[in-house]
């Protein structure tokens, strides 16, 4: 696949950064039918070290919101002096249960391998996300996943590498379904076509845990994991 937009940045600003699979390709991918325009309102959750924050003020000319738990606002409104977007994205370090935002703020919520870690229930849509879009808002949503459900039947040969704390959150579109299709109309959901290249970035980096994503990946070879990219509209 090409990803000419991905392709721009400087590739060891991108390892340095990297925090799980190339998250500015899986954000292209998953942008490519969503109609973003500039000078919109758009919540980045679960931004991590600001990649994805970057790639939609840079490539949309979107105002973001760059909201995480585990890396400090400080931390990433250096990286995006660094890139040149200070006056386009506003670093915010706060809890995805307790956002500092007012209702119907947002033209869209955009998140990028970070929803599976709180959205993994129920609840957290309807009551956390769904209040901050406007009419008419968007959500676009990417994340690992599975391509069928394996929690209660574990391949033998990843027993090693997935936690029970993984398998709360790796599920597969189906399961994944019935969290989106009451809250979202023109719901799309699909296996991304990026999962290998996205992965491979990730993993030619030297973070530790990049060191100990190989294994798993190797092994599973295709056959279990995958990448779940999710669009949708309000009412």
């Amino acid at each position: 696949m090409d990803f000419p937009r991905t392709g721009k940045y400087d590739k060891d600003f991108l390892k340095k950064n990297m925090m799980g699979p190339n998250s500015m390709m899986i954000l292209e991918e998953l942008l490519e039918k969503v109609p973003l325009k500039p000078e919109m309102k758009v919540l980045d959750l679960g931004c991590g070290n600001g990649l994805t924050s970057i790639f939609l003020a840079k490539e949309y000319g979107v105002q973001v919101f760059a909201l995480d738990l585990w890396i400090s606002a400080t931390d990433n409104f250096k990286r995006f002096q660094e890139a040149g977007v200070e006056n386009m994205v506003i670093p915010i370090h706060a809890d995805a249960h307790d956002m500092p935002f007012a209702e119907g703020f947002f033209d869209a919520v955009i998140s990028v391998d970070a929803y599976h870690y709180v959205g993994n229930n129920n609840t957290f849509f309807p009551e956390k996300v769904r209040p901050l879009l406007k009419k008419n808002g968007i959500a676009a949503i990417a994340f690992p996943g599975m391509k069928y459900e394996v929690k209660e039947n574990v391949p033998d040969e990843m027993k090693p590498y997935w936690e029970a704390e993984d398998l709360e959150m790796w599920h597969s579109i189906e399961w994944w379904r019935t969290k989106f299709e009451n809250e979202l109309n023109h719901l799309n959901m699909w296996e991304m076509r990026c999962f290998e290249q996205a992965w491979n970035d990730w993993l030619n980096t030297d973070n530790p845990y990049a060191v100990e994503d190989r294994k798993m990946i190797y092994t599973d070879n295709g056959r279990y994991m995958n990448l779940i990219g999710i669009t949708g509209y309000l009412e």
